[in-house]
């Protein structure tokens, strides 16, 4: 396949502005509101002598749909690697993550566990498919191009999901001169980000070429099912790239203090609108419309920390960005109003972007050049492992306190660790580390020995 074709590349980058609706108008913004204050109500879910609130429910789902990413990422990973089916499975898992978003719509007051269907289908099939998007990168781009065309895919994501959002805040903020309730119109939003994603995906389907050239799976699992093969595949490589990772002590010490405060932030991220709707009782307009100031004002942050981050050092500008978040969520903690919640919203985001973007970088400056795919595979998954448990502990902190203040300001013991952790990890000294011969060799070499 010829590598920086323009049609191809569109397709690919189309896909991003395709999905960024989902996950920007149904994960962030309407579904959390709507799920709190319809499908499951003030009164909350009855299980079995338990009643659970709707935050509670909420951030079992997001835990739930993060365990489920996480046990998955590396069986998918070893098939994007070694299968010639790339675009296949992306279209299968989008197609069956958007009809999923788009089956939201048919949730109603006390239809709690038919959406909790629909969102983890709905969320397993777009991580998943990210899986096989990111994999084309390396296909479609030289390397010279490959940041420029990725930053591209994250704009046309960013504009996307913008337009689509923008469009269901509309639609919410005027639902009532067309005439309809809030419910209805955030219903409708919901299956518009779906039909969103799955009628944007068709340029995907249209322009994305694949090579049709597969690598060979390892010999000793060449007699074995694919998919059994697969998932040995990703466990080795995941388990022997651990074992080479805790050799050298301070990258090993920046993933743990990675895991730790991106659960923090993904956290905040994930639970923000039902905190705002159970918690602080705002109107689903506020909600979305902070939501939108807050990914406009991070698309600046993340190069104000980008700037930043050349004059004092990366890692002393990811720990000022997780100062800020402790500050953040012990603000949190005393909201009351809608303009408390907006400069909430808008502070975060100045420092949200900047925090992962430079936390990806930091650790890429610690690894081998010569193994960066394998690696970075790892990385991925220390992510989606740390999405799992920040949510279920907020949800049990509602649970049992019966408030969500004390959940929010909670969150400021993944910033302070994570922050203890990483003012231990010498940078000098795992960069100098990269250049040994223990942390070198690809983890698929290992596999053909």
């Amino acid at each position: 396949m010829v590598k920086n074709n323009r049609k191809t590349i569109f397709g690919w980058c189309m896909y991003d502005w395709a999905n960024s609706a989902y996950i920007t108008t149904v994960v962030a913004a309407l579904l959390p509101n709507y799920f709190a204050r319809v499908i499951v109500g003030e009164k909350g879910v009855q299980i079995g002598n338990t009643t659970v609130s709707a935050t509670a429910l909420w951030g079992a789902m997001a835990s739930v749909a993060a365990f489920f990413v996480f046990l998955c990422a590396p069986i998918l990973g070893a098939i994007s690697d070694f299968s010639s089916a790339k675009k296949k499975f992306l279209i299968s898992f989008a197609y069956t993550g958007s009809v999923a978003a788009v089956f939201l719509y048919f949730c109603g007051s006390g239809d709690v566990w038919m959406t909790v269907l629909f969102f983890l289908i709905s969320r397993i099939g777009f991580v998943g498919a990210n899986v096989f998007y990111d994999g084309f990168l390396p296909q479609i781009a030289s390397e010279d191009k490959m940041d420029w065309v990725s930053g591209k895919g994250f704009s046309y994501g960013y504009v996307g999901g913008g337009l689509q959002f923008a469009m269901a805040l509309g639609l919410v903020a005027g639902h009532d001169a067309i005439g309809i309730s809030t419910s209805l119109a955030a219903r409708i939003g919901i299956a518009m980000a779906g039909v969103w994603w799955a009628g944007f995906t068709l340029l995907t389907l249209k322009h994305l070429k694949e090579s049709g050239v597969s690598e060979e799976i390892p010999k000793q699992y060449q007699s074995t099912y694919k998919f059994f093969a697969y998932a040995c595949i990703g466990v080795t490589r995941i388990q022997r790239t651990l074992r080479k990772v805790r050799r050298f002590k301070h990258l090993l010490l920046f993933l743990i203090a990675f895991m730790i405060y991106n659960d923090g932030i993904q956290t905040v991220i994930s639970m923000a609108t039902i905190y705002g709707t159970e918690e602080l009782g705002l109107s689903a307009t506020v909600l979305m419309l902070t939501l939108l100031v807050t990914q406009i004002i991070a698309a600046g942050g993340a190069l104000l920390f980008g700037r930043l981050a050349d004059r004092i050092g990366t890692k002393n500008a990811v720990m000022l960005s997780l100062v800020f978040w402790s500050c953040a969520v012990t603000y949190g903690y005393f909201l009351h109003t809608a303009t408390e919640y907006f400069i909430l919203g808008a502070s975060a985001g100045i420092f949200m972007g900047g925090s992962q973007a430079l936390s990806r970088s930091l650790y890429g400056s610690m690894i081998p050049e010569q193994s960066s795919a394998e690696f970075y595979g790892f990385y991925s998954v220390f992510s989606k492992f740390s999405a799992i448990w920040g949510p279920l502990a907020f949800g049990a902190i509602r649970q049992i306190t019966g408030t969500a203040r004390l959940s929010i300001v909670s969150l400021m013991v993944f910033f302070i660790v994570g922050l203890i952790l990483l003012w231990f990890v010498d940078v000098e000294k795992a960069q100098a580390a990269r250049g040994k011969k223990e942390l070198l060799g690809s983890i698929k070499s290992m596999e053909s020995q």
